[in-house]
């Protein structure tokens, strides 16, 4: 079946729909990674996105249950190049398009994904449009400039949970799937705000030692508070974060009182309670092989991001130090506050997909909680 992607600046590409049949718009951005598919489909923070794939062949490896990120995919629309429809692993449960046909994804391939993030790569990230019903270029380009973008939404009202909830999963190992901490001693508590959380962050806290609880992104530093924990961490997540005013005040209230950890928007978050301002990038990181310089260690990582909007350095006060940067760009990576046990990092150390360079950050949590303790 015929499919069209539009974009608001005019740009057509004709292709061929897979996955739902159906019209979605949403901002349209590019993904560099070669693999780990399904952990992009399912990361809340592509709420509002339309995901472009740049590796050429998606979904050899099909679909599984245990690699998800979250309850199911929450972004607007995904783009390949070519949808493998005989996948090949021991683990593969279904094939990709079955996967996005269950989940009611509306998809697009066959079309020139090169010539697509060239395009965005120049002229940025924009609204867009994928139709297998609408089939005419010019009604889904005015379509698209009408849709809304990601700057002024709050999004995280879209993916965070409804209620408080605990998990004792821990990480994945081969041959015996994710560790079960049930039962076992857990020496500190940890608070973190689902702002859209991956799930791989909360097995990784609970492998380091951390009892979580999880609680809704509008739960009140009042609340948090009441609850004791040794630590408090702010999760990734969707879009822009200058509307969500909500979290900037409750984690202002926190700062000082209990350790912080941000991740992604987390770290957008705390970078704004800290009194700094962020900006829209052209057309954002996303991908596994971002190279970050960390400060403190004077060493490289190669990370896995996935974000739209970046801290501005120069709103950040002499009260907070940038500990990380990205060498391809030179943009915030991480923050310190240097008065209050309170640190951050753009990219994602809980990787899922992409290396594992930065796992010690989950190690510096930790160290923090212990040294807030004694």
């Amino acid at each position: 079946m015929k499919a069209i992607l539009a974009l608001a600046d005019g740009k057509v590409f004709e292709g061929k729909a897979f996955g739902a049949i159906g019209e979605v718009s949403g901002e349209v951005v590019f993904n560099t990674s070669m693999t780990g598919y399904q952990e992009i489909l399912t990361d809340p923070s592509y709420c509002g996105e339309i995901v472009t794939m740049t590796y050429p062949q998606i979904g050899n490896y099909g679909i599984n249950k245990e690699d998800v990120e979250s309850c199911k995919p929450f972004l607007s629309g995904f783009i390949v190049k070519e949808s493998c429809p005989f996948p090949s692993n021991f683990r593969s449960e279904m094939s990709l398009d079955a996967y996005l046909k269950e989940n009611n994804v509306v998809g697009i391939e066959g079309i020139d994904t090169r010539a697509l993030v060239r395009h965005i790569r120049t002229k940025g990230a924009q609204v867009g449009i994928i139709s297998s019903v609408d089939t005419d270029p010019q009604s889904l380009i005015e379509k698209a400039k009408q849709a809304p973008g990601l700057v002024g939404r709050d999004l995280v009202k879209k993916v965070t949970c409804d209620s408080a909830y605990e998990t004792s999963e821990g990480v994945w190992t081969l041959g015996e799937g994710y560790a079960d901490a049930t039962g076992k001693e857990r020496n500190y508590k940890v608070v973190a705000y689902d702002f859209g959380i991956k799930r791989n962050i909360l097995r990784n806290l609970v492998s380091a030692g951390c009892d979580v609880t999880v609680v809704p992104a509008s739960t009140s530093a009042e609340d948090v508070l009441v609850m004791n924990p040794d630590g408090v961490f702010l999760s990734n997540g969707p879009g822009d974060p200058e509307p969500i005013k909500y979290a900037q005040e409750n984690i202002a209230k926190l700062l000082g009182k209990v350790p912080l950890f941000g991740i992604c928007l987390g770290h957008q978050l705390m970078s704004i309670a800290f009194g700094g301002k962020t900006y829209k990038l052209k057309f954002g990181h996303r991908g596994g092989n971002q190279p970050v310089l960390d400060y403190q260690r004077q060493q490289v990582e190669i990370t896995s991001q996935n974000h739209g909007f970046a801290v501005d350095s120069d709103s950040l006060g002499d009260h907070v130090e940038v500990t990380h940067i990205n060498l391809n760009d030179n943009t915030v990576e991480g923050v310190r506050h240097t008065e209050y046990p309170a640190f951050s990092v753009q990219y994602h150390p809980e990787a899922s997909p992409g290396p594992h360079d930065a796992q010690y950050l989950f190690a510096r949590f930790i160290e923090l909680m212990a040294n807030h303790k004694n």
